[in-house]
């Protein structure tokens, strides 16, 4: 990609960043973007068959903060393999409480849960806003958010001397955040954020709001070759993976030996378990509508799935300089030197030898240089969407991303050309050449 190409990339992610400070404001952002693309945008309570018109179709369907997309090529059969990209759209953060409006000391505060696993102490002194979805009582579904609201403030170094010697944050007492002053039983912080919402606070029966911080990302460093940003993990996975769709969606021909899907799934960072997580039946759900539609028996929609393959995208670590003992000592991915092949002999990844092959193909095509991740053998790694997904639905699966410095942090860390490059491998991997 030209460096003309990999700025543009770059200054689009980032307005997607910018317009994602939730799950439900991902998903809603990706659907903004295929709507704009001749997608057209299906309600999982009624027949889809109805789909199956002459030509390629283009469609999608969003459950809560999750959305998967595809697109079924003109001659399609009920045999016909997929080709999906999966990825997740929540990141680490605090969710609000219920009864959220709490105080202390003259200041007005906002009671908080720990949401995943973020690097507790980058979220401190920054501006914060709070971002997700309000339910009305008559299920009115409204999103919302607040701008800089809140702050999290650390102690100062006269209060506690000995606090660059090792900081300790308590989950409870240490991470409510502050957001005005006054006296807390006289102050509502939901009919704040419902007069901002446009709704009538006494009418919230339920909402799912979650911290962002407000910074917008922001390319530095020699060359301005690095971006700093919040919720690259992971979506820098979800903007390849649209992009990529997209591109194939644009192609005067699309592929016809697979139907393409991208699936970005919620609730990753809390281990993937519920209706709109890779552990539920979203997928599954999709798979089988589609498979229906094409008039696949059971059989049929079986062998579809054992010739399909998945592409889990998710971030993964760059060496970091001033920990290198913390990674393995021969496998040492370097920012800039290309997107993440994932290994575990645990299967915590899902990518095996034939995943491995797949996978460099789909980079020579695209003309992307890659590198190996596996973890130190004493710092066991996380997992991702890919063994859940391989477990759950049996389709050959490889895991991938892009390294980071800083994963987990408020604010993390990549290369640009690491982005731009994972868009363009998905490109291939939709778009094979035979």
């Amino acid at each position: 990609m030209s460096s003309a190409a990999t700025d543009a990339y770059i200054d689009d992610f980032s307005a997607f960043i910018a317009d994602s400070p939730s799950s439900y404001h991902a998903a809603a952002a990706v659907a903004t973007r295929l709507d704009a693309a001749g997608f057209t945008r299906l309600d999982e309570t009624v027949d889809w068959a109805e789909t199956r018109a002459a030509g390629p179709s283009y469609n999608y369907v969003v459950r809560d903060g999750a959305v998967i997309a595809w697109i079924v090529p003109a001659d399609a059969t009920p045999t016909t393999p997929y080709r999906i990209l999966g990825a997740h759209t929540d990141s680490p953060a605090f969710k609000l409480k219920p009864k959220p409006t709490t105080g202390s000391a003259g200041w007005l505060q906002a009671g908080v849960e720990v949401y995943g696993g973020p690097l507790l102490n980058s979220w401190l002194d920054r501006e914060l806003e709070l971002a997700g979805r309000i339910v009305s009582i008559d299920g009115t579904e409204t999103l919302v958010r607040t701008g800089p609201l809140l702050r999290i403030p650390q102690l100062a170094i006269h209060l506690d001397r000995d606090v660059n010697n090792g900081l300790t944050l308590d989950k409870q007492r240490h991470i409510q955040p502050i957001w005005g002053v006054g006296d807390a039983s006289r102050a509502d912080l939901l009919a704040h954020i419902a007069g901002i919402a446009g709704v009538r606070s006494k009418n919230i029966a339920g909402f799912d709001l979650l911290t962002a911080p407000t910074q917008r990302a922001e390319r530095f460093g020699q060359g301005r070759s690095l971006l700093a940003a919040s919720r690259m993990d992971n979506l820098s996975s979800v903007f390849a993976g649209l992009t990529a769709l997209l591109h194939a969606r644009a192609t005067t021909t699309p592929a016809d030996t697979h139907i393409s899907v991208l699936a970005a799934f919620d609730h990753e960072e809390l281990g993937s378990e519920s209706r709109s997580g890779a552990s539920g039946p979203f997928l599954a759900d999709v798979l089988v509508r589609l498979g229906d539609a094409l008039g696949a028996t059971e059989a049929e929609q079986r062998q579809a799935i054992a010739g399909s393959w998945c592409l889990s995208a998710d971030a993964g670590h760059a060496v970091h300089p001033n920990y290198p003992e913390r990674h393995d000592p021969v496998n040492r991915p370097v920012a800039g030197g290309g997107p993440l092949l994932k290994i575990n002999a645990n299967q915590r990844y899902a990518t095996d030898a034939h995943g491995a092959a797949l996978w460099a193909r789909t980079c020579w095509q695209a003309g992307v240089e890659f590198q190996e991740f596996v973890s130190n053998n004493q710092i066991p790694c996380g997992s991702t969407i890919g063994p859940l997904t391989a477990t759950r639905i049996g389709i050959r699966t490889v895991d991938v991303g892009v390294p980071l410095l800083s994963m987990h942090s408020a604010r993390e860390l990549a290369h640009v050309d690491d982005l731009a490059a994972l868009a363009r491998v998905a490109s291939a991997f939709f778009t094979p050449r035979s």
